[in-house]
Parts: C-alpha cells; sequence; structure tokens
C-alpha cells in the first residue's frame, strides 16, 4: 500500500492566537516578539504583518522600520501550549502516528488509518475542519508519499488550504519541476545563492544534472541528496515525539546590566517561570543552568547539581543565585543576555531516607507551595503573586 503523509502546518500560530483572544488584533499587523524598542527578535508574525517583509527571527526594530504601525504583542507560551495540546489531540484522533516537528506542526502518517477516515484528502480536510471548529484557528495540510513532499506542499496554499501531491513518478517531477531550488527542505539562503550562481535555479535543474556535475558546487554527499530530493525520494519513516530532555528560559536586556540587584531579579523572575513549566509537566530537574552573554558576546554557562532532584522555586532559586553570584562577584563585564534552564528530567524523585525524615517532609512543603502559588496565577493571573526578597 502507497504511504500517505501529511504535514499539517498551522497558520501563523502565535499571532493567531493572538488574534483569536484579542478581537481589537484582527486584520491588524500583528508581531509576537520583544517589543521593538528593546533588543530582540520577532516570534511569528500575522499575515498582515508579512505583507511588510517581516518574518520570524528578524530584528524586532527592524520589524518596526517596516510597518511602524504594527502592533507587538509578547509571547504567551502557556497559551500556545494549550492550544497546540487541543490540535494534537485532534490529530491522535485519526491516527496514533504522529511525529510533532514544533509547536505549531507535525507529520502524521495516516495509511492505516483510511479504510476508517477515508482518503487522505479527505482526512486532511476532516482535520482542518475539527482544528476550526475546537479551536478557531486554521491550519494548511499537505498530502504526499512521504515526508519531504508533504511538508511541501503544506506550504504552497497558505493559509487554510489542502495540496495534494501527485503519487505517479510522471506526477511527482512534474509538480516539484517549476519550483526554486530554494523550496527544497534544507536549502538556506547560502546554499541557494551558491547553487543559482552554479546555475541551479529551479528543481528541474537538479532534476536534468548529474552528482558529477553537482558535487564541486555542493560536495559528494549533499549533491546525491540533493538529487534524491529533486526527484522526490525521501525514505523517512515518522519519529515518535521525543521527551523534553530541557526547559530553559532567556532574557536580553534593552541596554547591557552591571547592577547585582537587577540581575538577581531577572534570574529570579526566569526560575520562576521555569519552575512553572517543570511542575506543570510533572517532572523534576536534576541539573540546574546559568546562562550568561557579556556585553563582548561572549556566552559562558555554568551549571549546579540539584541532590537530589526537585521542582520546587525554593531550590531552584537557591542554586540559580548560587551560580550567578559566583560569577559577578567583585567587578565583571555588562551582561546582554541571562538565560536559566534546567536538565536532566526525570518523572519522580529517587526515594532517599534520611536519619528523621524531616528533610523530605520540608521538600515537600516547598513543592506543595510552589505547587499552590501556580494555581493561584493560573486563576488569577502572572502577577496575582510576587514572591519577596
Amino acid at each position: 500500500m502507497e504511504r500517505v503523509i501529511l504535514h499539517v502546518d498551522m497558520d501563523a500560530f502565535f499571532a493567531s492566537v493572538e488574534q483569536l483572544d484579542n478581537p481589537a488584533l484582527r486584520g491588524r499587523p500583528v508581531v509576537v516578539g520583544a517589543p521593538a524598542n528593546q533588543r530582540g527578535v520577532v516570534a511569528a508574525a500575522s499575515y498582515e504583518a508579512r505583507r511588510f517583509g517581516i518574518r520570524s527571527a528578524m530584528p524586532s526594530g527592524e520589524a518596526a522600520r517596516r510597518c511602524p504601525e504594527a502592533v507587538f504583542v509578547a509571547p504567551r507560551r502557556e497559551r500556545y501550549q494549550e492550544v497546540s495540546a487541543t490540535v494534537l489531540a485532534i490529530f491522535e484522533r485519526f491516527t496514533p502516528l504522529v511525529e510533532p516537528l514544533s509547536i505549531d506542526e507535525a507529520f502524521l502518517d495516516v495509511t492505516g488509518s483510511q479504510a476508517l477516515f477515508g482518503t487522505g484528502p479527505e482526512i486532511a480536510q476532516a482535520i482542518r475542519r475539527l482544528i476550526r471548529e475546537e479551536t478557531g484557528l486554521t491550519a494548511s495540510v499537505g498530502v504526499a508519499a512521504n515526508k519531504f513532499l508533504a511538508k511541501l506542499a503544506s506550504d504552497m496554499n497558505k493559509p487554510d488550504g489542502v495540496t495534494v501531491v501527485p503519487v505517479t513518478r510522471e506526477g511527482i517531477l512534474a509538480f516539484l519541476a517549476p519550483l526554486p531550488v530554494g523550496s527544497i527542505w534544507g536549502v538556506g539562503v547560502v546554499l541557494q545563492k551558491r547553487l543559482n550562481d552554479a546555475g541551479f535555479a529551479t528543481i528541474a535543474d537538479l532534476q536534468q544534472s548529474t552528482v558529477r556535475a553537482l558535487e564541486p558546487v555542493v560536495g559528494m554527499h549533499a549533491a546525491e541528496h540533493l538529487l534524491r530530493l529533486a526527484y522526490g525520494e525521501d525514505s523517512r519513516e515518522l519519529q515518535e515525539a521525543q521527551e523534553e530532555k530541557s526547559i530553559s528560559k532567556e532574557h536580553t536586556f534593552n541596554r547591557d546590566v552591571r547592577d547585582a540587584e537587577r540581575l538577581e531579579r531577572t534570574l529570579l523572575e526566569l526560575v520562576d517561570e521555569v519552575g512553572t513549566r517543570l511542575r506543570a509537566k510533572g517532572r523534576y530537574a536534576g541539573t540546574a543552568r546559568l546562562k550568561l552573554r557579556w556585553h563582548s558576546f561572549k556566552t559562558i554557562t555554568r551549571q549546579h547539581p540539584l541532590t537530589p532532584p526537585c521542582c520546587d522555586d525554593f531550590a531552584l532559586r537557591t542554586a540559580a543565585l548560587a551560580l550567578l553570584r559566583a560569577e559577578i562577584a567583585g567587578d565583571h563585564a555588562a551582561v546582554r543576555l541571562i538565560g536559566f534552564g534546567v536538565s536532566d528530567l526525570q518523572d519522580r524523585p529517587p526515594e532517599q531516607l534520611s536519619l528523621f525524615g524531616g528533610e523530605e517532609a520540608d521538600r515537600g512543603k516547598r513543592e506543595r507551595l510552589s505547587r499552590s502559588v501556580d494555581q493561584l496565577r493560573q486563576r488569577f493571573g502572572a502577577n496575582a503573586v510576587a514572591r519577596g526578597r
């Protein structure tokens, strides 16, 4: 049986969620990311903003120059994860074979689902309908015989479209031929320019070439890989979703900072967010990690074991402050970026017995208190509870 792979890609996901939750933003150029007057980059842009050439990873200042009337909105990670979980649950109604690529896109193998739900294109339409009904958002879907073709197709009729790739060899070659070489997954700006300079403008140019002719341009391995994709060949299977191995959060200062108190205050805010996400996932961290980027752009990371593994804010704060204070003791360079993260995640802390059990009881109290704070913030807002220094 011919494989049927779907690539489902939410349309301008972060920005669309913001427009969904705030009707005043609908129809306006929305940029999710750092404010225009601060250092940082665009995380997502609505389709109205994209008309001005605004794209993900663009500096926020550049986005503001391109579109002075753009509305900048701070990212809300928890909200995006909530919607993403709803979309993932929709996928799983049709197939257990789901490979999430990120929070807003995934591959689905629906080969064995067609007896129950219809053809691949019919399943794609059903998924789009359910996403719209249950989230209020739109998604675009590519339907093909492999992952490369499905992902390529999902981007061709955005937003809110379905693209079906032919299944015959002749049909696949004709489908790919007019596309620019830059549309091939993995061909970035630099490689595209190298190919263009060598006379390879479209995928048809690659289809008419050989490994020997392409090797001087990109090397043997890349030449073989590009030619396989130019012919629409991709034998990769779907990969099961991998468990998150770390959780982290960073902050880039608008102006470089030397003040120790401000650095500590910012770090503790990052710790609170990481701790909240850690507890929401029901995980315990075995390592705390500090990241600092100095004024010179030199970046360092320092880590500290958490023994036993924990998830409460008190232990995380203690570890984070110890790491920071060790780096900024005495005279130190100005800090451009500060980050905090945890790794070595596990489902439960190891059983450890102390002489009188007091240590375990205290740790349990700290964890329960941290979870109580999470519940209050979830109910009344992120600023409902603030911790004293």
